[in-house]
């Protein structure tokens, strides 16, 4: 009998979803970072209407996400996690093989918006585990399990870069759309849930919040985790452009994006699993405090960069704040949180990345185009901020009389 075969169920399942969060990353990335070179292709637009529809193609898919997302929490609670993770992997072999047939841009922004309605199947992954992890486990379950999709984040630029540089822009979503169908597959053989539902069966009526002891935390890692994402995302519909002015339009543009969007996957998935045990043991907030820190401190530079390879030291550096960033606040919430709800609690937080998704591209569309792409990064700076500053208040008022969670 094999280790994998020895090992609980709940390891088991951290394998194989792992492996699903790799291709779900790597499929989501192998595209994204080009989506504004593709839009260039479909028309001759001015720097402001290509910065506007390239912030609405990534926006549609996290407002849609955003706003089904407590529906699919709320049946996950009802139903089990599993079905939740078939839904999003099978919505995304279709949307996504279709999105490479875009014939216009407005097209493509539909397709991403219904993309976004059956997306979700990282944070169902999340959910799954954090029902099953032991509690002392979950820090550096959660890390790990941000790995997978932090490595396929990091290696799907990469792969998209050189294939839509040879092949064209449309090659990657097709190779999203396969992959999708592959972690499918995986799931419904490989991944098992030992599901049961509440025992009252009023509960799913009840708030998500009831029994939660640090309400003001849990909101504060929602909170966070809108911001953290926005902060993350905002550079997404700038960067293949930003990239190609520091080059001066010389060069494989399509690579180097691909590489420099890829570099803070790499800090993260070295980081990740150590900075959940560092928080397993000395508590998430002292970790999330000081990922927060060091992310503002790393984005501030990015505005005074004058090269790629500045661009890139300082995307790489990023990489270790994210590393304690949205693994620490996914930790908290499983916690924190009794297993009934966890659902719905996670659903709830999908919704804030999905909203920070659609706020930081849609700011950076705008400030992009007023004043110029490095204006971005003192913008994310500022949500950075704001976010310590949010954290910092949420556990001084409610661990006034309760311990911190660990």
């Amino acid at each position: 009998m094999s280790k994998i075969e020895k090992a609980p169920q709940w390891q088991r399942n951290l394998y194989a979803l792992w492996l699903g969060n790799f291709i779900t990353g790597a499929g989501a990335s192998m595209s994204l970072p080009f989506l504004p070179l593709f839009i260039s292709e479909m028309g001759n637009f001015p720097k402001w209407e290509l910065t506007l529809y390239a912030g609405l193609a990534f926006s549609g898919t996290f407002l849609s996400q955003a706003i089904v997302s407590p529906f699919w929490g709320k049946l996950a609670d009802r139903t089990g996690r599993k079905p939740m993770l078939m839904r999003a992997a099978l919505g995304m072999t279709i949307t996504a093989t279709l999105t490479g047939f875009s014939p216009n841009v407005w097209v493509l922004i539909a397709l991403r918006v219904i993309q976004g309605g059956f997306s979700g199947y990282i944070n169902n992954a999340y959910a799954l585990m954090a029902s099953e992890v032991p509690a002392d486990k979950s820090g550096r379950t959660m890390g790990t399990l941000t790995t997978g999709n932090v490595g396929g984040t990091l290696i799907g630029p990469i792969i998209g870069g050189y294939m839509a540089g040879i092949f064209g822009y449309r090659i990657p979503f097709f190779m999203f759309g396969g992959m999708m169908l592959i972690a499918s597959i995986t799931t419904l053989v490989f991944v098992k849930e030992n599901f049961h539902p509440a025992d009252d069966p009023k509960y799913a009526e009840r708030s998500a919040f009831t029994g939660i002891k640090h309400v003001r935390v849990v909101w504060a890692m929602i909170i966070s985790s809108m911001l953290i994402q926005a902060a993350t995302t905002s550079i997404n519909p700038i960067i293949s452009l930003f990239v190609k002015e520091l080059m001066h339009n010389h060069g494989n543009i399509a690579m180097v994006s691909g590489v420099i969007a890829a570099l803070p996957g790499i800090a993260t998935l070295i980081a990740a699993p150590q900075l959940g045990a560092l928080g397993d043991h000395i508590g998430p907030r002292k970790v999330l405090v000081a990922g927060l820190i060091f992310c503002a401190v790393m984005f501030l530079p990015m505005f005074f960069v004058q090269s790629v390879t500045s661009l890139g030291i300082f995307r790489f550096l990023v990489g270790i704040s994210d590393a304690a960033l949205l693994p620490i606040t996914q930790t908290v919430m499983t916690l924190a949180t009794p297993k009934e709800s966890i659902s719905r609690i996670f659903s709830y937080n999908q919704s804030a990345q999905a909203i920070g998704s659609v706020i930081g591209p849609m700011l950076a569309a705008g400030v992009a185009g007023v004043l110029d792409y490095r204006y971005v990064f003192l913008m994310t700076t500022g949500l950075v901020l704001i976010n310590l500053g949010i954290v910092m208040w949420a556990y001084k008022a409610d661990y006034k009389t309760v311990k911190e969670t660990r």
